[in-house]
């Protein structure tokens, strides 16, 4: 019996596979240190063989196995290698994805764990398992997902959710810290903790930190003239009640189509757009927290470091001194092609 079952599709994000073999190997051989079980696993594909990732990349697997009633392995599925909502959509609903999605189906609804990040959510999604549950998913990919799955609450702020038997997590290098949760959940804090520190992996809280505004529109022209207006206006951010009057329409049809396509308000749109110029000068230039306060339109510091906190969970010093990296050593089970 496996406790984990790392479930591949070809053109699946190399990173993701790679990060999510890394941990697990870590994990094993940290485990007598920590005092902890070793974690195993295997992976499998829909048809077994070489299995073609992107980036060049490819990775043994085993079969996926038709039917396993006894399996109480947790399901992972790494990003698929997709980031655009019509090609994800069509991806989907190719013939040869259906018994895929159709084994993830029964593994779930048995109440067996499943897992996901970045586009795979939508699998899960495909697979009818996130209905009334709590998810999460690449920020940009969130408004699609909302459109799609009105049963389920889309939380893209969040990095990893957890809800039951479902795991989400953000984009693709989120499936680190997704495999940092699962690792925590299944065998404790202290194997977790250790693979963390072993790999230089410092766990996150928030996809809020790495968004950006013009990139939440997928697409949609509104938004991304709204955010160029936003961006233009700064220091002197425009109300509401001034963009919809710029833009011709009713401060409700405004907020229904930006909530349509960003899966938030108006105001939360001008505030995102004022927070990323902030989080932008900080990172980049020398002024003062107090100096970048005033460029964005904020009476005084306090203000901002309020509102990075809350939008971001981290002070604007946290982001003047640079995101900290994670890196990971090569994953022996993926070889260049």
């Amino acid at each position: 019996m496996h406790d984990f079952t790392i479930l591949i599709l070809p053109g699946a994000y190399g990173s993701s596979v790679a990060v999510t073999l890394d941990i697990l190997n870590a994990a094993a051989a940290l485990a007598p240190r920590a005092k902890s079980p070793r974690p195993t696993w295997r992976v499998v594909s829909p048809n077994g063989g070489v299995v073609a990732l992107g980036s060049g990349l490819r990775v043994d697997t085993a079969v996926l196995p038709a039917r396993s009633r006894a399996d109480a392995s947790t399901w992972i599925v790494p990003g698929l290698g997709v980031d655009d909502p019509a090609e994800l959509a069509r991806r989907l609903a190719g013939a040869d994805i259906a018994p895929t999605i159709a084994a993830v189906r029964r593994h779930g609804r048995r109440g067996s764990a499943v897992a996901a990040s970045c586009s795979a959510v939508f699998l899960l999604q495909a697979a009818g398992l996130l209905r009334q549950r709590r998810v999460t998913t690449s920020w940009w990919l969130a408004p699609e997902l909302r459109r799609i799955e009105p049963g389920c609450v889309v939380d893209a702020d969040r990095m990893v959710c957890a809800d039951g038997p479902v795991t989400t997590a953000g984009a693709a290098f989120a499936q680190s810290d997704l495999m940092l949760h699962l690792l925590r959940t299944r065998f404790g804090t202290a194997l977790a903790d250790a693979v963390g520190r072993v790999l230089l992996i410092d766990g996150r809280q928030a996809q809020a930190p790495f968004a950006l505004p013009s990139m939440m529109s997928n697409g949609n022209p509104l938004v991304a003239r709204l955010t160029h207006c936003i961006e233009s206006a700064l220091p002197h951010p425009p109300s509401v009640a001034a963009l919809a009057e710029r833009f011709a329409m009713s401060q409700r049809t405004l907020a229904r189509q930006v909530r349509a396509a960003t899966g938030q308000g108006a105001l939360a749109l001008v505030q995102s757009v004022r927070l990323n110029r902030a989080r932008m000068l900080i990172e980049s230039s020398r002024m003062t927290v107090e100096q970048v306060a005033a460029e964005v339109g904020y009476e005084d510091a306090t203000a901002l470091r309020r509102l990075m906190r809350r939008a971001a969970g981290a002070a604007p010093s946290q982001f003047r001194s640079g995101r900290r990296s994670a890196g990971a050593g090569p994953a022996s089970a993926v070889r260049d092609a």
